[in-house]
C-alpha cells in the first residue's frame, strides 16, 4: 500500500484527526476518573461533594460528549482495523468513513434521552 493511502482525501483527513481528539479527550477523562476515585480513600466528605457535581445538567452535557468521543473512536477503530488488515479495505475507506459516520449519528440520537434525561427533567421539570 503507497504511503498516505490510510488517510487519502478530506474524510480521512479528518477521521485522523478525530481518532486522535478523542483518544486524548478519553485519555484526560480515565485520568480524572481515576483521581476522582481515589479522592475516596483522602477525603470521603471531598469525594461526595464531587459525585455530587455529576448530578448537574452542564456534566450530563460532558458525560453525552463522552458518550460520543468514546462512540466515534470504537467505530473509527474498527475502521482503521479494516483498512489495515482487509486487502479491499483501502479501496473502500471513503465509504466506510461514511458508515461509520452514520452508524455514530444514529447512536448518539438513541443516546440524547438516556444521558440527558435527568439533565431535561431537572431544568424543565418532569
Amino acid at each position: 500500500m503507497p504511503a498516505g493511502t490510510l488517510y487519502r482525501g478530506r474524510e480521512g483527513m479528518w477521521s485522523w484527526v478525530a481518532h486522535r481528539v478523542t483518544g486524548v479527550l478519553i485519555f484526560f477523562f480515565l485520568f480524572v476518573h481515576v483521581l476522582d476515585t481515589a479522592l475516596v480513600r483522602v477525603s470521603p466528605e471531598d469525594y461526595d461533594k464531587v459525585v455530587a457535581t455529576y448530578k448537574t445538567p452542564l456534566v450530563a452535557c460532558l458525560e453525552y460528549g463522552l458518550v460520543a468521543a468514546i462512540l466515534f473512536h470504537a467505530l473509527n477503530g474498527l475502521r482503521v482495523i479494516a483498512v489495515d488488515f482487509w486487502s479491499k479495505g483501502p479501496r473502500y475507506q471513503k465509504q466506510m468513513f461514511w458508515a461509520v459516520a452514520g452508524v455514530w449519528v444514529v447512536l448518539m440520537l438513541g443516546a440524547i434521552y438516556p444521558v440527558l434525561g435527568h439533565a431535561y427533567r431537572e431544568l424543565f421539570g418532569s
